[in-house]
């Protein structure tokens, strides 16, 4: 049972708090009591002493005849004698008749009232002795009343227990309830992750309104989200590795294969040329690929403030292009980003331009609405709207002219949309009359 109740958040909470609310009620409970009695105490001893003074004064007054029933000042002290200097009742209420005296001390003149307990044969009583004048044959007068029930027994501490241990357990039911209500979407969520397999990371947690554990789920659904894109990437990864890297492996195969079957036809600088060319191609498609893989990772989230004129102009100043780059570029056009992966959207963008421009490129930068805006226009064949998201699919062939065979992977645009993407960006192909327009908006600083 202990292990039960240690074993789940629920029962360590609901542990905790009644232990902690037993550790509270029990001294409360006992002071309770405590206070209780001397609450009975004191309102005992000031009824008796009350009676006492008046049959007091009416015994210096003369008031109070000798012998005959003493009348009751307060009912609830029934008890009343008036005791002469040796001891003796000489008059008593009618519940004090045939009672010895109630009480066992004697005021003495310094101090003509006590107020104390003496139990007698029969019961206990709380009295009040008061001498009624300093004179050495004094009377004195005694008023008492039975020592109330509730002090008499543990009645008291009866009641305080039983509301001691219902406040407890109260306590324990109700945080055990709260707790259960509380910890429902924990296990709502638990149920809908242990539905989420390796193989589909598509589906999601639901979050409950307004409260701690919709942030939890919400960084559930974001680690998911991460992981479903990564699964994706590796998947995508997976696929265009397998089908674009078998044309030209079974090209460069089926070379060596035919010069080791007829080396003496076949002539080495050729093959050399032809195996350094698939190669070339090979190498150029894994690491495209590689770098489509890693976009958006962990590794490369060292980003920093990056101005894309001055990128712009570095990126120009190393390039050797057969169609002159015109620039319309404004300043302190920055953003926040990975410079490497910014450097190689441009460099993509350029090489595609070049590929399919006849007289010229224009790059423009400039800030419109709090973006950053990279435009590359060329003056090649224009790009139908159907074709104008279809473009960024990797390995997209839209015809000869725009062909991957002209010297590129197929995957510079897929390149450049996930690096927008991972930058909180975007990227598209606009409208241009007689020419092909890209233009990359990223946010500014």
């Amino acid at each position: 049972m202990f292990r039960f109740w240690t074993g789940s958040l629920r029962g360590r909470v609901t542990l905790i708090t009644t232990l902690i609310a037993a550790f509270v009620m029990v001294p409360v409970g006992l002071v309770g009591v405590a206070m209780a009695r001397s609450w009975i105490m004191t309102t005992v001893a000031a009824d008796t002493r009350e009676s006492a003074e008046r049959i007091a004064t009416d015994a210096r007054a003369g008031d109070l005849p000798l012998g005959a029933a003493i009348p009751l000042p307060n009912p609830s002290v029934e008890l009343i004698q008036v005791a002469g200097p040796g001891g003796q009742v000489l008059s008593s209420s009618d519940a004090a008749r045939n009672l010895p005296l109630i009480g066992n001390v004697w005021p003495e003149a310094d101090d003509p009232v006590v107020t104390s307990v003496n139990c007698l044969p029969t019961m206990c009583v709380h009295f009040t002795a008061w001498r009624v004048s300093a004179a050495p044959d004094s009377h004195v007068v005694f008023t008492g009343t039975r020592t109330p029930r509730m002090l008499q027994s543990y009645v008291l501490e009866g009641l305080a227990f039983a509301e001691v241990a219902v406040v407890v357990a109260l306590t324990g039911w109700a945080t055990w309830m709260i707790m259960g209500k509380a910890l429902r979407p924990v296990s709502v969520m638990r149920a809908e992750l242990d539905e989420i397999t390796a193989s589909d990371l598509s589906g999601r947690v639901t979050p409950p309104a307004g409260d701690e554990l919709a942030g939890l789920a919400g960084s559930i659904n974001g680690t998911l989200e991460r992981l479903e894109r990564s699964a994706d990437r590796q998947r995508q990864f997976a696929a265009d590795a397998s089908h674009e890297l078998r044309t030209p492996i079974a090209g460069l195969r089926a070379q060596l294969e035919s010069a080791q079957l007829y080396p003496d036809d076949t002539e080495l600088g050729p093959l050399v040329k032809s195996a350094l060319r698939d190669t070339d191609r090979l190498q150029a498609i894994i690491t495209d690929l590689l770098l489509l893989a890693r976009i958006g990772s962990q590794a490369d989230a060292a980003k920093e403030r990056v101005d894309l004129a001055q990128l712009v102009r570095e990126e120009l100043s190393v390039r050797r292009d057969r169609v002159p780059i015109r620039l319309a570029i404004e300043e302190h056009a920055e953003v926040d980003g990975v410079r490497l992966q910014l450097a190689r959207v441009l460099t993509n963008l350029l090489d595609n331009a070049q590929r399919h421009a006849d007289q010229y490129v224009r790059v423009s930068v400039n800030k419109q609405d709090g973006m950053a805006v990279l435009t590359v226009e060329n003056d090649g064949a224009e790009i139908a709207d159907a074709d104008r998201e279809r473009i960024f699919e990797r390995f997209t062939r839209l015809d000869a002219a725009r062909s991957r065979d002209a010297g590129g992977t197929g995957l510079g645009l897929a390149i450049a949309r996930d690096v927008a993407l991972a930058h909180r960006g975007e990227i598209h192909a606009e409208e241009c009359r007689g020419g092909a327009r890209f233009v990359l908006r990223l946010p500014a600083v």
